[in-house]
């Protein structure tokens, strides 16, 4: 048998020009050859769809689209398509078998997940039943996803064996590790039921989300017989006589693209032209900036560097120098005159405070809030803050300063990653100065100022935040783990302190196992202490 895996890039809720792209692909494997042809997990209606799918109207367009793919798809192959759908008055996260123009067979998804990322089960109700479908003398069973993803649940073990072929469509989000478990996990559903599966998983950025692909095509005993490249739209073609394994990316290449991709296709879905970031000269700008130029060109990216009274003449060099290098403009305005009005109108409010340094630092990130955000308005370019995710659990920010803006494209990349994937870019080429890189990290907002001064050295504090946040761990699992007790405990106040801050965020691209948004949800109004 000859199938198609079409890893597709859908936009949520753009369900005509989902429909076009479906049958677009689907005409291209049909001319190619296939006999079988595979969509991801809802690349009609675009993965998650959320609340939508509480909208009657919005799963009555969904069957209109299906009706118009039902006619316009090719007719000879079997096509697996999925989709929302209404039945009986319950809505499902299904898969449509369609062929010569009718509906052979349904499958509504059985395991709803309901962790992390996921919402399921408030939108779905879940399915009951296997699907087996008869195509060129051949037995194939129908998953969805998380179906697959407990080699010993009910949606494997209720699967009339023996069968010859297993389809997975997957929307699976991506973040860093993802792609091995994922690879293991489906090797053993694969193994469990003594067949060969086809994993066909969506591609793109999502608000938060990056879908990063990597179909793959699963032996009976275990073995990768195929692979799709990763970040990028592809149809994986795979018969028994053939078969491409596209190898896997590194891990920093992993985040990089997974941050371009979701960079990229926020910019493109919601409709923005160009993007604006203001440039500082110091290693989180950097990076924003390179994955900005990568992701979009140098045509669609400005920069805007604002200097002040502490601000190095070595950064704002850097900040000019990198600009230069990527071939982007960049526009000075400097901040000393409006930050000396704002002070002199405030001098009689604070005069008689021993210390208003603190609300200086953040009256000068406030006043580039302003500015940066005055250039958006005027022009509609979207704001990229360039916060990482280290400085956003620890509360070092500015409302309404540098945390003004529309896409926090790094808040969940810890500052040590930062450093990495700057190093990283850096070895395809030099676009960020190396001192930059090699100069300590300062906000620059006072006299001689350091990061170090108010946090602990990020080599300390990440794998804190990362047993912390990602792992759960309380101060006695931190302690059991060898962290410096004082450290994790100032660590941990200090993160459950600026939740408030958090949810004020701008969206931004999830790229380790728990961010700080849709999968860590805690409340702002909490007196509990550990």
């Amino acid at each position: 048998m000859h199938a198609a895996l079409l890893q597709i890039n859908p936009t949520v809720g753009a369900l005509r020009s989902n429909a076009d792209l479906i049958i677009q692909e689907a005409h291209r494997a049909a001319d190619a050859g296939a006999e079988l042809l595979i969509t991801p997990e809802c690349a009609l209606s675009g993965y998650p769809p959320e609340d939508l799918i509480l909208k009657d109207h919005f799963c009555a367009d969904c069957q209109n689209e299906l009706d118009r793919l039902i006619n316009e798809l090719p007719k000879e192959p079997l096509i697996l398509i999925g989709t929302p759908l209404l039945r009986n008055g319950k809505k499902h996260n299904a898969a449509i078998a369609i062929q010569n123009g009718t509906i052979v067979g349904e499958y509504y998804k059985q395991l709803l997940p309901n962790y992390g990322v996921f919402d399921e089960k408030r939108l779905f109700a879940p399915g009951t039943e296997s699907l087996i479908l008869n195509h060129t003398g051949k037995k194939i069973a129908v998953h969805i996803c998380e179906d697959s993803w407990e080699p010993e649940g009910t949606a494997v073990t209720n699967i009339e064996q023996p069968i010859d072929l297993l389809i997975n469509l997957s929307a699976s989000p991506y973040h860093r590790g993802k792609q091995k478990d994922r690879l293991r996990i489906l090797q053993q559903t694969a193994q469990s039921l003594s067949t060969t599966l086809l994993y066909c998983n969506l591609i793109g950025g999502q608000d938060e989300l990056v879908f990063d692909g990597s179909s793959m095509v699963i032996a009976p005993d275990g073995s990768l017989i195929s692979r799709a490249p990763a970040f990028m739209t592809h149809t994986l073609h795979w018969n028994t006589a053939s078969a491409e394994i596209t190898p896997p990316l590194n891990e920093l290449s992993e985040i990089y693209e997974a941050l371009k991709l979701g960079l990229h296709d926020y910019v493109e879905k919601t409709g923005f032209k160009k993007v604006v970031i203001a440039l500082s000269g110091g290693i989180d700008s950097a990076l924003v900036l390179a994955l900005a130029v990568d992701a979009l060109g140098t045509d669609r990216v400005i920069s805007v560097t604002m200097p002040s009274r502490y601000s190095s003449s070595g950064t704002l060099q850097d900040a000019i120098d990198m600009a230069n290098r990527l071939h982007i403009p960049i526009h000075q305005i400097p901040i000393e005159p409006l930050h000396h009005q704002f002070q002199n109108q405030l001098t009689s409010i604070w005069e008689n405070k021993t210390s208003a340094e603190l609300t200086d630092e953040n009256l000068q990130a406030r006043i580039r809030g302003n500015l940066i955000m005055a250039i958006s308005n005027e022009f509609n370019w979207l704001v990229l803050t360039t916060g990482n995710k280290s400085e956003m659990a620890m509360g070092y920010c500015t409302l309404y300063g540098d945390m003004c803006g529309g896409f926090a494209l790094i808040k969940d990349v810890p500052k040590t990653t930062v450093f990495d994937l700057c190093r990283w870019r850096n070895e395809q080429s030099e676009v960020i100065p190396p001192e930059i890189i090699n100069r300590p990290p300062s906000a620059e907002l006072r006299p001689d100022q350091k990061d170090t001064d108010s946090l602990p050295p990020y080599h300390q504090l990440d794998p804190i935040l990362e047993a912390y946040v990602e792992q759960d761990l309380g101060i006695d699992g931190l302690i059991s783990a060898g962290f410096d007790p004082d450290l994790a405990k100032r660590v941990i106040h200090a993160v459950e302190l600026s939740e408030y801050k958090r949810r004020q965020s701008p969206p931004g691209v999830k790229i380790t196992p728990r961010s700080f948004d849709r999968d860590r949800r805690m409340p702002i109004v909490n007196r509990y202490r550990n």
